[in-house]
């Protein structure tokens, strides 16, 4: 079993870290809300990573809107004037001691470059919409780096030691991409796995410089309806026994509420999703 909800630094207990989150200790982010018909944005203030103020949205798939303004970290003036997706408030959450910094920028990510072994599982295709929020709208944000990580269908994180057993010097389901001019990212990889004691997730972190030259960082999870979890984890290579902890009894999940859902469809023999991903800088 993994233990990835515990905080960097001192691994908590699974126990001791449910306790933290359902004690609401963790702050959330501001964010404009950007066309959003169901989730009002956040109006806490979060402590940012190494001293600069970021505040961070995330969108359910809202209808989009054309961008009013752009910053100048953003896209180029021909990306920045396109159709953006809307944008809503969302919680930073826990990394977890599970995040490598691998630098391994590459969109597919479910093999290990060591032997080029796929990891089984059924594909998933996410797609990143990175945005900048300001005066109200949503503009790209190009040259951001996303760095996400999750466990394989056995529950399994890829370079760690954990629980008696090591996967070190493996890279699988890991891996990263810059935003392009239209704030686009887009991994392939397998629907994650599930292990006792957290719901289903999916890592992320988002990083990179402003053009005013401070860098900000943001962390957080994505998560999945239980009716897509169910259909998945109904066939190999995702079966097995024990109790799967759902959303509603997963801390972590209830810190970042339904605003950290990836909406998927069903897409050939997988599933593919688009989640859109505001920063106010």
């Amino acid at each position: 079993m993994n233990n990835d909800d515990a905080p960097v630094g001192r691994l908590l207990s699974r126990r001791e870290t449910l306790a933290l989150f359902g004690a609401g200790s963790a702050v959330l982010v501001i964010g404009a809300a950007c066309g959003s018909d169901s989730t009002p944005a956040s109006t806490a203030i979060s402590a940012a990573s190494g001293g600069s103020a970021t505040a961070l949205t995330t969108a359910a798939p809202n209808a989009p809107t054309t961008a009013a303004a752009s910053s100048g970290a953003a896209a180029s003036t021909a990306a920045a004037s396109a159709t953006v997706p809307s944008c809503v408030a969302v919680p930073q959450v826990t990394e977890g001691p599970y995040f490598v910094d691998e630098k391994l920028n590459r969109s597919d990510i479910r093999t290990d470059p060591s032997d080029n072994f796929v990891r089984p599982g059924v594909t998933l295709v996410i797609t990143m919409n990175v945005l900048t929020v300001a005066a109200n709208a949503c503009a790209p944000l190009a040259q951001a780096t996303v760095d996400v990580w999750h466990c394989d269908a056995a529950g399994v994180y890829s370079d760690v030691n954990d629980m008696g057993s090591s996967t070190k010097g493996k890279e699988f389901l890991r891996g990263s991409q810059v935003s392009d001019a239209t704030g686009k990212v887009q991994f392939t990889t397998i629907y994650p796995g599930w292990y006792q004691g957290r719901a289903t997730h999916i890592h992320y972190k988002v990083r990179g410089t402003t053009a005013a030259g401070n860098t900000f960082e943001f962390t957080s999870q994505l998560f999945f309806d239980e009716a897509t979890n169910n259909a998945v984890y109904a066939s190999a290579p995702y079966t097995k026994s024990g109790s799967r902890t759902l959303n509603a009894s997963d801390g972590i999940y209830n810190q970042a509420g339904k605003v950290a859902l990836l909406p998927v469809t069903k897409s050939g023999d997988g599933y593919a999703g688009t989640f859109n991903l505001g920063m106010k800088l």
